[in-house]
């Protein structure tokens, strides 16, 4: 009896572990970081209050706006992001922990297009950081997840080179003040790429 109640015990604690493990949701993750020659602050004007204008900074987006009633950056600001000229391929995100002493805040993503990305899981937190008075760190933490979840894994690589290229192009667009985009960016990267 006591060893049919073990068996039993056993039985009910690997289901509920098997439970648990299933009920946790298959997320993808990568950290992009780059070293900016600029201050902390000018990079921030960029990435965190010029929220809506990405499209300046960024190879890959040709326009952006606020949506929603957003204005301006700061805590519930909406953007919309259009990788193409029909508005088909884009990206609708939000600003969240919007915290401008400390030159980092969460981009939630809640649509990609036809991308079938779970918004529930789909985020990133961007973070400036002072390494002296001329140099800054840009971090770009993502965590995403897809449905199917397996589309993840085979994206991540494509991702993280877009974000790369992103890094690249917020330093030039801080430096320069240039608009950077799919046209420049080749020049651009082959450039700061030769340092």
């Amino acid at each position: 009896m006591k060893n049919w109640i073990k068996i039993t015990s056993l039985f009910i604690v690997i289901f509920l572990f098997g439970q648990s493990v299933h009920a946790q949701k298959k997320v993808q993750t990568f950290t992009v970081t780059h070293i900016i020659n600029a201050p902390a602050d000018q990079v921030w004007a960029v990435v965190g209050e010029d929220y809506g204008a990405i499209a300046n900074s960024h190879p890959k987006i040709i326009s952006s706006d606020y949506i929603n009633g957003s204005l301006k950056a700061g805590e519930g600001a909406e953007r919309v992001c259009n990788f193409n000229d029909s508005g088909s391929r884009y990206l609708h995100e939000k600003q969240v922990d919007f915290d401008p002493e400390n030159y980092t805040f969460r981009n939630q993503v809640f649509q990609a297009g036809k991308f079938p990305v779970d918004p529930e899981y789909t985020f990133a937190l961007y973070k400036v950081e002072p390494i002296d008075a001329n140099t800054s760190r840009f971090t770009f933490d993502m965590t995403y997840r897809t449905k199917p979840a397996f589309m993840g894994g085979m994206m991540k690589g494509k991702f993280r080179k877009l974000i790369d290229d992103y890094a690249l192009a917020i330093e030039h667009h801080v430096n320069t003040g240039e608009a950077v985009n799919k046209d420049n960016f080749r020049d651009i990267k082959r450039e700061y790429e030769g340092r």
